[in-house]
């Protein structure tokens, strides 16, 4: 009986690790598209700072994705 218990908690977990990646990888992805579509408009209204621009663009979006491989290694441990 209580294997049958520990066996479905498991089971959970990882289907809520599951859910729990997939909306880090959707935040991720709407994150760097607003940080892009940031950086074209920038650059768009002032095109001598695209170099600048692009830097800050760049820094951001390494952040992001380092946030989202953090959701995928701890998807791997939660399950």
């Amino acid at each position: 009986m209580l294997l049958a218990q520990q066996a479905a908690a498991t089971d959970i977990n990882a289907g809520l690790a599951v859910i729990g990646y997939g909306l880090g990888a959707i935040g991720s992805g709407i994150g760097v598209a607003m940080i892009f579509s940031s950086v074209i408009s920038g650059t768009a209204r002032q095109p001598e700072a695209q170099g600048k621009l692009m830097n800050i663009g760049f820094t951001t979006f390494a952040l992001v994705e380092v946030l989202a491989l953090l959701g995928f290694v701890l998807f791997f441990l939660a399950s």
